[in-house]
């Protein structure tokens, strides 16, 4: 098997907001402690999911890679460039291959724009097209996404939340990107619609060769669409491995409660399954807790854990986790 083409490589991503007090003199009394210290890689041409509960800082990695938020410290390589150290012309130029796709239909789009400004905005900003050329493309990309190219004069709020959502989608396509990160792009839709929507992407990946980092609360949504999968918990990455391996055996305590509360089709064996239940809240991100972040709602957790943070490692070919017992976990 040919070794695969790392499109974007994110090492040691850190992302603090600084919690600032005083109305004159503002002075920095802490910090949220949004990402810390994450790394992955997206292949070419593939989907990585990213999974965790909310506020654990997915939505804020997506947003940092995009340079929305500029990060504290940390790497962001996207075709051997650092993103991180890019500003101006150069940033701005590279952001034609990084688009995104947002959470929220309906708070994403102008509502004072038609339809074909707000497709063609990307392109003039950019200069990509003009014109006649420019008009031809918005209703392409239209037809590309399911749309009926004679909606271009009309505006948002003619529109129901899975066709805006394709106007959205349309946007983010533009400009011919690589790389979409797509920050729960069904998580404000009817049921019925979401899986249209996914579809969609997934028809849109084969027929234009692109790469997404797909954020999402759903787990079963998020295995349909994913090749691999990685688990956020409070900020860091606690486990991440190819979409069947995750689901067929997770090693992560906090993988594992999370997978348990998907529900499977066969009432037999969700009569039988295990379902583990987590206690306690989720620490604050301006105080985390030491050593694991996990710890102080694992059953099994013990005084290593409080002293000293589990490194992300490789126990098997492909699948990582960041857990000190993760060899007693692990299905031989």
């Amino acid at each position: 098997m040919a070794e695969r083409e790392v499109l974007l490589h994110v090492e040691n991503l850190v992302k603090h907001f600084p919690i600032k007090k005083g109305v004159i003199f503002q002075r920095s009394v802490g910090a949220v402690h949004a990402v810390d210290d994450v790394s992955f890689d997206i292949f070419r041409g593939e989907t990585l999911g990213l999974v965790g509960e909310s506020g654990c800082g997915k939505s804020t990695t997506g947003r940092t890679i995009l340079q929305l938020h500029r990060p504290t410290s940390g790497k962001i390589i996207f075709e051997g460039e650092n993103l991180a150290e890019l500003k101006g012309e150069k940033l701005r130029r590279k952001r034609r291959d990084i688009q995104m796709i947002f959470q929220d239909p309906y708070a994403s789009l102008n509502p004072r724009m038609t339809v074909g400004k707000i497709i063609a905005e990307p392109m003039e900003i950019h200069k990509t097209f003009s014109g006649a050329a420019k008009e031809r493309r918005v209703q392409e990309l239209l037809s590309l996404v399911g749309l009926n190219p004679a909606f271009v004069n009309r505006y948002p709020h003619e529109f129901s939340g899975g066709q805006r959502q394709r106007i959205g989608v349309a946007r983010a396509l533009a400009l011919e990107p690589k790389l979409i990160v797509c920050d729960e792009p069904i998580s404000a839709l009817d049921v019925s619609i979401q899986a249209q929507v996914v579809n969609l992407l997934e028809d849109l990946q084969k027929e234009l060769n692109l790469t997404y980092l797909f954020i999402a609360h759903d787990l079963s949504m998020v295995r349909h669409i994913s090749d691999r999968i990685a688990v956020m918990y409070l900020g860091i990455i606690v486990e991440l491995a190819d979409r069947n391996m995750l689901y067929q055996n997770p090693i992560h305590p906090y993988s594992q409660a999370l997978l348990s509360a998907v529900p499977f089709p066969d009432p037999f064996i969700e009569e039988t399954r295990e379902r583990i239940i987590l206690e306690g809240d989720v620490p604050s991100p301006i105080n985390p807790p030491s050593g694991c972040r996990f710890r102080t709602r694992c059953r099994y957790a013990e005084d290593i854990c409080a002293a000293e943070r589990p490194a992300l490692s490789e126990v098997a070919p492909g699948h990582f986790c960041a857990c000190h017992f993760r060899d007693r976990f692990a299905r031989k």
